[in-house]
């Protein structure tokens, strides 16, 4: 299943996540730090969602209350809301 999720307070854009079989397939952020999305995307493929909300959750960027990490746990966490 595929899922768009607008971020909110970082410098990315939106995340689209693509879930099979209950592991993450496929991870892109839109805008935010190129490198650094590219990484956080590449290190969750292949992971079950809770894990990485347990993880990525509550990460700050600096002086922001939230960072994409902390985004991606936000889309996953309502992904799975949504499933229940």
């Amino acid at each position: 299943m595929k899922y768009h999720y607008p971020t909110s307070g970082t410098c990315s854009r939106a995340i689209d996540i693509e879930i099979t079989d209950g592991i993450i397939s496929s991870v892109a952020f839109t805008g935010g730090c190129h490198g650094n999305t590219q990484g956080i995307a590449a290190l969750v493929v292949g992971q079950k969602p809770a894990h990485v909300i347990e993880r990525l959750k509550g990460i700050r960027c600096g002086a922001k209350p939230t960072s994409c990490p902390d985004q991606l746990a936000a889309a996953l966490s309502q992904i799975e809301a949504q499933q229940k």
